[in-house]
């Protein structure tokens, strides 16, 4: 797509992270691993994803802003403390979450998304598809967990 424009227009490719993308398009196994298409596709998805993730942020902490915790019955602020510590908790995830895709993101723009980081192999579209933030592929992501858990058994 981006080298037909480049030939009906001349002049540079276009990069890919102006490249629209035709509505539902999914990447797919007969394109070439990690084409500008491929490289949209997954920036369009990580930057949605960090979206919403700052989205509810914003609304938890409007949330905490408007709701009072003084209930007047001590069992209900039990209550409401324990679930804000949980909302709390879940942001704290999410902050971290947010770290992940921007290391991505930089990824895609540096040519390595897409790319085991111990082996070097093509993490799979469907595996990048489920978890646009991994940095390995399935076998060398089980590998690293067998060994974290012996150990951790140790």
């Amino acid at each position: 797509m981006a080298t037909a424009l480049v030939d009906l227009y001349g002049g540079q490719p276009i990069p890919f992270d102006r490249i629209i993308l035709a509505e539902g398009y999914r990447p797919s196994d007969d394109e070439e691993f990690m084409c500008d298409l491929h490289r949209a596709y997954f920036l369009h998805k990580l930057k949605d994803w960090k979206e919403d993730i700052v989205e509810e942020s914003r609304q938890t902490m409007a949330q905490l802003q408007v709701d009072s915790l003084r209930e007047p019955d001590i069992a209900d602020r039990a209550s409401s403390e324990t679930d804000w510590g949980i909302e709390l908790r879940t942001r704290d995830r999410q902050r971290k979450l947010i770290a992940k895709i921007d290391s991505a993101i930089r990824r895609l723009y540096e040519g390595e998304y897409g790319y085991c980081e111990v082996t070097g192999d093509p993490i799979s579209l469907a595996r990048l598809e489920a978890r646009p933030i991994a940095t390995m592929t399935l076998e060398a992501q089980e590998r690293h967990e067998r060994i974290e858990k012996v150990s951790r058994d140790d």
